[in-house]
């Protein structure tokens, strides 16, 4: 793909219709827009070709699944330059869903989602907190999410 390609308001509102609903049928999404079928389906290619789309995921509840605590951990490392090694090990923990690298206080920042208090207890003290570089955490537990949802795009800058 060129390093000029470039996204127009067709690739926009074809963006932001799939961002809302990944499973709803090109045609569909093609009369929306009011291009074709294969319109859409050529553009999607273009978009994963440049990078922009990354693929498609399917979101689930995670409290349904028994999973009725979202956690944040921030985390501070002994040196920055331990974090390869200390992503490495933190991704073999599976109940972490996202891990940031971050400025401010934290080294990195992990989202994660624990059965209980107990699991989540168990999580830090014999997994976590035993990752080579990590030298504390600290542990916020969500109440609520209130917003989770994708950026919507405009060519608006």
């Amino acid at each position: 793909m060129p390093l000029n390609f470039e996204i127009d308001n067709v690739d926009l509102q074809i963006l932001n219709i799939l961002m809302k609903n990944a499973k709803k049928p090109y045609t569909e999404v093609a009369k929306q827009v009011y291009v074709s079928g294969g319109t859409v389906h050529v553009r999607m290619k273009k978009l994963e070709d440049a990078g922009i789309v990354k693929g498609t995921t399917l979101e689930i509840d995670p409290a349904k699944l028994g999973y009725d605590i979202t956690v944040f951990i921030g985390i501070f490392l002994a040196k920055s330059a331990l974090y390869d090694d200390v992503i490495q090990q933190l991704k073999a923990i599976r109940e972490i869903t996202n891990i940031h690298y971050t400025t401010g206080n934290y080294s990195m920042f992990a989202k994660l989602h624990c059965r209980d208090t107990q699991h989540l207890k168990d999580l830090l003290h014999d997994k976590i907190q035993k990752v080579d570089g990590i030298v504390r955490t600290e542990t916020m537990i969500s109440l609520e999410e209130s917003v989770n949802r994708h950026i919507e795009v405009s060519s608006e800058k």
